[in-house]
Order: structure tokens, then C-alpha cells, then sequence
């Protein structure tokens, strides 16, 4: 029987709380151990997001795209109701506004969004510039932002049908159904906002455009990031204070950060001494962090005096790490490698200043840390750090580590797939996650360490977890797995009870499939 009660409106469930955007792939680049410095520069920092991203939902609704039927199905997690509406021309990507009202489709086969009513699923088709392959939401939604990555191209890429441009943005307001398209730089990279959604910034490969969100006609302002005409460094990275007052923007292969000053269109410098390999804001909002690898350090920058001399944190071993992620308290933060092939990560206590490394059982491929703070998950490489031991039960194996943050617990589980989706209950209780040709749900929890398989009917493609919207009720929100299927078929799970039901046939007759 199904158990899962209603849920009640809390916050934004489609954000990286619940989906951290993480690749999955091989250390790559000259190997480091233990005692031994790494060589300058060694593999690249992976950063990706996920070429197709999961569903979309809202507290009571998983909104499903289906791009060969041109339809974007919905499905009430409470009562299993289904209904499908058809949009725009093969659907890929669905986001939902943070207020729970809309579900945003882009049409990539149309060069269109679809903004629809999650009650009504009344729908207002809104057309964007061509060949587009990506798009966020500003954190109010208010805005949709979509761009060409060249980085993010696909081998089932439709091809062009007539001239492309790469400087090209829209920005789709969802309120009025507006489309204000915009020039912005060459190969636009990424998009971020502050937090109130009021400003936008687009980074390209030389350019960093600024968007006043609050305008009626929102137009950009262009700030060239570097005085090079000639070959200038590619920018990678940007971060934006949260008052819009400076952006800081990472470049490969240069030693130092750009700081834009944004009220001024000013560009300084801070110097480095080597190339940073991350960039991030603090979650205060106080500092702009930067991992400068080669250099052993942790580099910190004061958004309210960026152009002070960085505070530096090294690190306690010769260990290369090259990526961070924080905490959402903004108390620790992990240190992590996955350019080359190092077997541990640390643990930065950001009060104290103190850097701890830890060890594992294999390389890392890509961490997330729960929302809550309380725990991470630590997901491996197949390939094994140099000397490693031959007789490891992990030797070129697939792997997971669950680890609590408060006491440094862990439990290394072997998978026996690749990992291909994750997502973690917003209360830090319980994670999930999916493998590659393996048909079940693995489930963790954070308070024991401990795993479960849940049997699947067909081969999962994505996970999710609906936001618990009531913590002090004892209520745990239930999870779900989307499946490849030709008719569409979906899983709920209660981690509570561990049971399940699968609704399978999206759009043809629907059938509900009590499991336990």
C-alpha cells in the first residue's frame, strides 16, 4: 500500500541542495603520492554539469520532459494522478520556480521555453535564439537564461539549420513572458546571480557581461576581462558578490584574479602565484576562496577588501588538491582532488584555519555534502592512487564513501557500476543514488552509514528527493528514480516503511505497481 502523506509547501526543491552537478569520471594527469610534491599543473579540475538534467518538482509534483513526443508529463506524488500537456518541439531540460508555480521547458529541437502553470498546466510557449543548449533560473524565477556552451555540445546535437552565433544570451522573463535577447562575449561559460535575483552575470571567454534584472528592458553592460587584445586568457570561472558590488573571475593559465569592479567597470588584479585551479564563494558571502593547487594553499580573498593581499591556508601534506566544497554553513569545507589520481581529501575548519587530511580508499571522481551539513558523499574513480594494495577488495572497482562531518565516521562501499545520478534528502537524513546497467536504487543512510538496495523494474536514469516540508512532524519526504522505458516509468520510495510504488505509462494507459 502507499504511505505518503501529503506535503506541505516549504522551499525550491530543483536547486543544488538536492542535485549537485558532478562528473563521474577517471583521474586522469601524472600521478602524486604520499611525501611526494606534485608536478606543476598535473590533470585538470573537473567541473561539469550534467548534459541532461533530471526532472523538475515542486512539493507535491515531479514534471517529467519527454522530447520524442514533444510533452512534458506531470506526476502528484500524493495521489499518483498523472497528466501529460504537450510543449514545445523536444523538451530536454524542465526547471521549476522556486515558488512552486511554474515548470520552465526548454524546447531544444524548437529554440523555444515553455512556461506552465504546475496547477493548470495551462502552457505559454515563449521562442529564443537558435541552437541553444542550456538554461538556469535565476534563484527568485523570475528569469530563465539560456546560452550556447560549447563545451556542453552533444553527439545528438540537431545540426545547425542556417548561421550560428556564440555571443548569444536570452533571457526569458517568466512573470511577463518576455524574451529580451542579448549579446554577451564569445562562448559564453556560465551564468550566476545574486542572491535576490536582482543582478546577472555571464562570463565568457574574454568578456564579463552584467545584467541589472530589475530594468524594464534588461541590457548588458560588457567589461572586457583582460587588457590583451591578442590571445588574452580564456576565462573559466565567476563569482559575484552578493551585492553586486565586485564579480572575481578565474582564467586558465593565469596567475592571478581578475576583480571587476562592477559600479566602476573597472578590472584589477590580484596576484596568485600560480593558477587557480577553483574558485568559490564563501556561503557567507564574505569571501572569494580560491584552490590554488600548485601552490598547496587555500587562498583567501575579502570581498568587502579585494584587493588585499590574499590570506593563505596551506595545506598540511604535499597532497595537490585542486577543488573545494563548503559546507552550507560555511563552517568547514572539503578539499579534493579529481585531476589526479590521490587517495584523501581534507578537511578545512574555516574558524580555526587548520587544514586535516584523511584518507580513503580510492581517488575521488566527485564529492556532495548533504544540506544539512552533517555528511558527505564521496564518490571514486575505477582507476586505483599508485600503490595502492594489490590485494584491496576496491582494486578497479567503482566506489562510494559515506562520511560524517561530525566525528569523521566512514563506510567505503563497493559498487558494482559507474554512479550516473544522485540526490540527498534536504533534512540530511537520507541520499540516493543510480549506476550505470544496474537496476536498483541505492539508498544511504547518513545517521548508521549504512545502504540499501531497492529493486527497480527497468534501468534508472535519474534520482531525486522531494523537499521535507514539515522536519518537526518525524515525516520523511519520499524519494524517487525516473527509468528508461518506452512508455515512461517512474518509482516513489518511502525510506520510512521501504516500500515502493512504480507508475509506468506516462502518456498511454498508466498502471500503479504496489511494491515492497
Amino acid at each position: 500500500m502507499r504511505c505518503f502523506p501529503m506535503l506541505l509547501l516549504l522551499a525550491a526543491c530543483a536547486d543544488s541542495s538536492l542535485y549537485a552537478d558532478m562528473a563521474f569520471t577517471d583521474a586522469s594527469g601524472t600521478a602524486s603520492t604520499a611525501g611526494e610534491p606534485a608536478p606543476p599543473g598535473g590533470g585538470g579540475e573537473t567541473e561539469e554539469d550534467s548534459l541532461v538534467l533530471p526532472p523538475a518538482q515542486t512539493d507535491v509534483y515531479v514534471f517529467i520532459p519527454n522530447p520524442e513526443r514533444d510533452t512534458l508529463t506531470r506526476l502528484n506524488v500524493d495521489s499518483l494522478e498523472i497528466r501529460t500537456v504537450p510543449v514545445g518541439d523536444e523538451p530536454t531540460v524542465a526547471r521549476t520556480t522556486p515558488d512552486y508555480r511554474s515548470a520552465i521547458v526548454f524546447n531544444r529541437g524548437g529554440d523555444s521555453v515553455s512556461i506552465v502553470d504546475a496547477d493548470s498546466l495551462e502552457s505559454v510557449e515563449v521562442e529564443v535564439r537558435d541552437e541553444f543548449n542550456q538554461m538556469v533560473l535565476s534563484p527568485d524565477g523570475l528569469y530563465a537564461v539560456l546560452w550556447h556552451d560549447i563545451a556542453s555540445e552533444r553527439a545528438d546535437d540537431p545540426p545547425p539549420s542556417g548561421v550560428q552565433s556564440f555571443n548569444e544570451c536570452s533571457f526569458v522573463n517568466v512573470a511577463q513572458k518576455a524574451h529580451f535577447p542579448m549579446a554577451v562575449g564569445f562562448n559564453p561559460k556560465s551564468v550566476v546571480f545574486t542572491p535576490d535575483g536582482s543582478t546577472a552575470a555571464v562570463v565568457s571567454d574574454q568578456y564579463l557581461a552584467i545584467i541589472d534584472l530589475r530594468d524594464p528592458v534588461p541590457f548588458p553592460t560588457l567589461i572586457a576581462i583582460s587588457d590583451e587584445l591578442v590571445d588574452p586568457p580564456v576565462a573559466e570561472e565567476v563569482v559575484l558578490a552578493p551585492d553586486a558590488s565586485y564579480a572575481f573571475v578565474r582564467q586558465v593559465g593565469a596567475d592571478d584574479l581578475a576583480v571587476v569592479d562592477i559600479d566602476a567597470g573597472t578590472v584589477d588584479r590580484v596576484p596568485l602565484g600560480a593558477d587557480p585551479t577553483d574558485l568559490d564563494l564563501s556561503p557567507d558571502g564574505l569571501s572569494a576562496v580560491v584552490v590554488a593547487r600548485d601552490l598547496l594553499s587555500v587562498l583567501v580573498i575579502s570581498v568587502a577588501d579585494p584587493l588585499a593581499p590574499p590570506v593563505a591556508v596551506p595545506f598540511p601534506s604535499t597532497s595537490a588538491f585542486g577543488s573545494i566544497a563548503f559546507a552550507p554553513q560555511g563552517d568547514v569545507a572539503l578539499l579534493y582532488t579529481n585531476g589526479l589520481p590521490i587517495d584523501r581529501y581534507a578537511v578545512w575548519d574555516v574558524a580555526a584555519g587548520s587544514i586535516v587530511e584523511r584518507s580513503l580508499v580510492k581517488p575521488v571522481a566527485s564529492l556532495a555534502i548533504t544540506p544539512t551539513g552533517g555528511s558527505a558523499m564521496i564518490f571514486h574513480t575505477q582507476g586505483d592512487a599508485p600503490g595502492v594494495d594489490p590485494f584491496s577488495p576496491f582494486l578497479g572497482e567503482y566506489a562510494v564513501t559515506l562520511v560524517s562531518l561530525a566525528d569523521f565516521r566512514s563506510n567505503p562501499i563497493k559498487l558494482p557500476g559507474e554512479p550516473i545520478s544522485f540526490a540527498n534528502a534536504n533534512n540530511g537524513r537520507y541520499g540516493y543514488f543510480a549506476m550505470e546497467q544496474q537496476y536498483w536504487l541505492g539508498v544511504v543512510d547518513y545517521l548508521t552509514l549504512l545502504h540499501e538496495e531497492v529493486a527497480l523494474s527497468s534501468l534508472p536514469e535519474f534520482v531525486g528527493v522531494l523537499p521535507d516540508l514539515d522536519p518537526e512532524n518525524g515525516v520523511e519526504p519520499p524519494a524517487w528514480a525516473s527509468q528508461d522505458h518506452p512508455l515512461g516509468r517512474i518509482t516513489l520510495y518511502d525510506p520510512v516503511s521501504s516500500t515502493t510504488d512504480t507508475v509506468t505509462g506516462f502518456e498511454l494507459n498508466s498502471e500503479i505497481e504496489d511494491g515492497s
